[in-house]
């Protein structure tokens, strides 16, 4: 089996609304987003897949919808007003948690034909979440 790993980086802001601390406010975050991909066998170039190839197809998205973004649950009342002041605002039908986020990302990778297995997504230099299917 093969194995390759595409670190990418973005910023973000959001708030959790069901939280009992600090993360119930608005506050952001510097992410960094590790795609793993796998398989049985190389391409004819000998790859699993092309660094670049990766970098486009999910991280030209993560630029383009997440990065510098505030992303909140679509209940969360600071949706209307963020957006009446010209805020990039994506409202989401999950709660922001850095769980969902890795999901999140993992699924556009999947979906863009990437033979992803595993998103972490790092929230802070030391906490981080791990989607991976079973």
């Amino acid at each position: 089996m093969y194995r390759i790993a595409r670190d990418l980086a973005f910023s973000y802001g959001h708030r959790l609304l069901r939280h009992d601390g600090k993360c119930v406010h608005l506050h952001g975050h510097n992410a960094r987003v590790v795609l793993v991909l796998e398989a049985a066998s190389l391409d004819a170039g000998g790859m699993v897949a092309d660094f670049q190839v990766v970098r486009t197809s999910v991280g030209d998205w993560i630029d383009a919808s997440l990065d510098h973004r505030m992303l909140l649950h679509r209940d969360d009342p600071a949706v209307t007003a963020l957006r009446a002041l010209g805020e990039p605002v994506v409202a989401l039908d999950f709660h922001p948690t850095a769980e969902n986020l890795a999901r999140h990302v993992f699924e556009h990778a999947r979906d863009a034909g990437l033979p992803v297995v595993e998103v972490e997504l790092w929230e802070t230099p030391t906490c981080r979440a791990v989607y991976r299917p079973r």
